[in-house]
């Protein structure tokens, strides 16, 4: 049964994850690709607004009329908004009234809650909450990469960011017909629906992710230099923007630093590599002598393995699974019409919010993003 207190405990996370931070910090935005910490604070707090207050709550006033405008993120559906590169211009609406937007728009689901619950609404809510808790990892991702823009390289929390794992050893998978997908009652996106059987070859599997240590190694030996590891694509890509390394790396001839959201640490050569694009994984893979694994030969040998302090790219385009169905309106633009150009990633992250993972979980983004807690699992055929 859903309950206010339950809601809330999620709210209170996005708030918590701001604790330290001062109220310049709540407003910048180094690139297109992220968005201030206001802006997400806004939007998860617009998005129950938009989709359960105004629809579900009788006599509902909203908040400020130009909300909307400022803090819809893509939905067409619901009307103009301010362009996504513009967000950080915005220093109107101020920090404090953001979050007193939010106070109000908790106040009101509160109301909603208790006296207006059906399935339908429970069902919005969950959605609602579950879209909080992927804002509040795009929060720390976004923040992370604002704040590296500084030179006195910040720190304004530590969620342990390089873990500890184990020697790697080979997991195999025999050949056959599995089942992936989303079953049962619990909550899940569309776009991990709907259950569906698969052929899968014989194939062996990592228990654990590529390490730093060993990333370094592509990186010393050239491995930025040789086209004939890197997709077409990813050549270009490295060339026009110049990479060298994984995002936040600060290493040369002598030291091996990076930087995280607690400020600049040495880098943990055992500990997991993070911050590479689709391109970096797929040539370092190549480099070493193996692949990416597909979403459904990481799927199907989840359970053999630990998962879930990176977001693990897959071979697997970003399409939908036959017999999937988009919702109707607005909320049907949350996942269907981004099926093209991006590629598939497993798991879930340091930054991924608590009770916000599964193995069926379907996350996507476009090839050349560095700037998510993305890592690397091998694979390789069995002859």
């Amino acid at each position: 049964m859903m309950t206010f207190d339950h809601y809330k405990q999620i709210r209170e996370r996005s708030e918590y994850l701001c604790s330290n931070l001062e109220t310049e910090d709540f407003t910048i935005q180094a690139a297109e690709h992220v968005s201030p910490a206001k802006w997400h604070l806004a939007h998860t707090s617009w998005f129950f607004e938009t989709f359960v207050l105004k629809s579900f709550l009788p006599d509902y006033q909203e908040f400020h009329p130009d909300f909307s405008f400022f803090f819809n993120s893509y939905y067409n559906a619901v009307g103009e908004r301010t362009a996504r590169h513009h967000r950080g211009l915005m220093t109107r609406p101020t920090t404090e009234e953001v979050f007193d937007y939010r106070g109000y728009v908790d106040e009101q689901m509160n109301f909603l809650i208790d006296g207006y619950l059906t399935d339908e609404v429970i069902e919005i809510v969950l959605l609602g909450l579950n879209h909080e808790q992927q804002h509040q990892e795009l929060l720390l991702t976004d923040l992370k990469y604002n704040l590296w823009q500084n030179p006195l390289l910040p720190a304004v929390l530590n969620i342990k960011e390089y873990p500890k794992q184990p020697e790697r050893r080979w997991i195999q998978i025999k050949e056959g017909v599995y089942e992936i997908g989303h079953q049962g009652e619990g909550f899940c996106y569309d776009n991990e629906r709907a259950n569906h059987k698969v052929y899968l070859e014989s194939y062996s599997i990592a228990d654990r992710l590529v390490s730093n240590k060993e990333y370094l190694k592509f990186v010393q030996e050239g491995g930025y230099d040789r086209p004939e590891f890197w997709h077409s694509d990813g050549w270009a890509w490295l060339k026009a923007e110049g990479v060298k390394s994984p995002l936040y790396w600060l290493v040369n001839n002598d030291d091996n630093f990076c930087y995280t959201l607690d400020g600049k640490r040495e880098l943990d050569l055992e500990a997991p590599l993070a911050h590479v694009s689709f391109y970096e994984a797929a040539a370092y893979a190549e480099w070493a002598g193996y692949r990416l694994p597909t979403e459904a030969e990481w799927e199907v040998a989840s359970s053999e393995f630990s998962w879930g302090k990176r977001w693990e790219w897959t071979n697997s385009a970003y399409l939908p699974y036959p017999r999937y169905q988009k919702a109707p309106g607005a909320i049907g633009e949350y996942n269907g019409k981004f099926m093209v150009n991006q590629m598939v990633l497993r798991g879930a992250s340091v930054a991924t919010s608590p009770g916000h993972s599964r193995s069926t979980y379907r996350n996507f983004f476009h090839p050349h993003y560095q700037w998510q807690f993305t890592g690397i699992r091998l694979c390789q055929k069995i002859n």
